[in-house]
């Protein structure tokens, strides 16, 4: 069995396309991917958050005060509005054919008599399918002018700052959070933390998989290694490992190359909050989790093998295992979705018991006795995998199809 791991690994290092995969892949493509995404995400929502942008007031003439105030936030381009723009539907019309941004329309009883105005509603016309902050903007003003027509009213009234106070807000709830930064943070990606291992310990063997397989039918090497004195139960193990050293090694490689990426490109607080938020999970957690990626390691490997050996070549093993994404992908979305617990029958779901025990230890909130159960669980079907690689590996009728 070692010999034919050795032989493997040792193929497999030689091949500079899996290198390239399983190590500079992960090390500069992913990092590059992601934070390129980040980055022309950010700028997007920057841009959109700065760009000038023109609009026109309906109805100025009843609250000219309030129109001073508009023309003093910044980015906004006040125009005159169009001679042949009156009605609702020509407004509409000229907002999406770009003429304006947006038009903002202030109603006729707008009046710090707000006693006897009325509600006053202002009408904003624009195009709100694009990024943009329109109503950030002009909520700011219309809550001060909002806040100083409430006081002059109960002023009018005869009501102190406490009564005001009590008559805006009469009840207020106070949240008390009892959880900590890790269990607070852990809850936002703890969910995200399996779902991009597993992935990547999935694609990091695939790769290997094929070429094992059906690779080496195409090269006509299976027929030279099954003539060696080797019994084909060693032969399968051999690979099997080689395939699941491939998987953890570029999973563990990616994560380690986007944290320190992460670090390396962060800045003040960034820094401060991952190194506080990575130190507060403690080197036992952080075993743990790589611990139960074991038997997923292994159960990808084995799934991957059996369909490796099937194929005829390695294109049609590529299509074999390309659909195991989405089968991946579904257990550890179940786990993300709030109200999903560790608990009941969800304890005992193949890849979503493992994926909320790791959200559980990124959280700090596991109790350990259950993780007995999952990795038990977990180590059963993966040895039953295992089995049947072994099983389907000495079928004549699948070597030579």
């Amino acid at each position: 069995m070692w010999l034919i791991f050795k032989k493997e690994m040792l193929e497999l290092l030689r091949d500079r396309k899996t290198l390239f995969f399983m190590v500079a892949l992960p090390i500069v493509v992913f990092p590059l991917l992601f934070g390129g995404a980040m980055y022309f995400a950010s700028q997007a929502v920057s841009d959109a958050q700065t760009k000038t942008l023109s609009y026109a007031i309906v109805g100025e003439q009843y609250a000219p005060d309030l129109v001073t105030q508009f023309k003093t936030v910044e980015n906004l381009a006040l125009e005159a509005l169009p001679s042949d723009v009156v009605t609702e539907e020509q407004m509409k019309a000229a907002i999406k054919e770009g003429t304006l941004d947006f038009i903002i329309q202030i109603p006729d009883n707008y009046s710090a008599d707000i006693e006897t105005s009325g509600q006053i509603i202002f009408k904003i016309y624009l195009n709100d399918s694009e990024l943009n902050s329109v109503q950030d903007r002009l909520s700011d003003i219309i809550d001060e002018v909002e806040t100083t027509f409430q006081r002059e009213a109960f002023a009018r009234l005869g009501m102190n700052e406490d009564q005001q106070v009590t008559l805006l807000d009469p009840m207020v709830i106070e949240k008390v959070n009892v959880a900590d930064k890790r269990e607070s943070v852990g809850a936002m990606i703890g969910g995200m933390i399996p779902y991009i291992l597993f992935l990547l310990c999935l694609q990091g063997a695939m790769l290997p998989a094929a070429d094992i397989g059906a690779g080496e039918k195409e090269r006509g090497t299976l027929e030279t290694l099954l003539l060696s004195p080797v019994s084909r139960t060693d032969i399968v193990m051999g690979k099997f490992l080689t395939i699941s050293t491939a998987g953890a090694v570029s999973a563990l490689v990616t994560v380690l190359s986007m944290a320190i990426w992460g670090i390396v490109l962060s800045q003040g607080m960034a820094i401060d909050f991952v190194t506080e938020f990575m130190a507060s999970i403690g080197i036992v957690d952080l075993m743990l989790v790589f611990l139960m990626l074991v038997p997923i390691v292994s159960m990808f490997a084995a799934i991957l093998l059996s369909l490796s050996i099937y194929a005829r070549s390695y294109k049609e093993a590529q299509g074999y295992m390309t659909p195991l994404v989405f089968v991946v992908i579904v257990p550890v979305i179940l786990a993300a979705l709030p109200g999903i617990e560790l608990k009941g029958a969800w304890a005992w779901v193949p890849l979503t018991n493992v994926a909320l025990a790791i959200k559980e230890l990124i959280k700090g909130t596991m109790d350990y006795v259950q993780l007995f159960a999952i990795f038990g669980s977990s180590v059963i079907i993966a040895g039953a995998l295992i089995g049947f690689c072994v099983y389907w590996f000495k079928q004549e009728k699948v070597l030579f199809r």
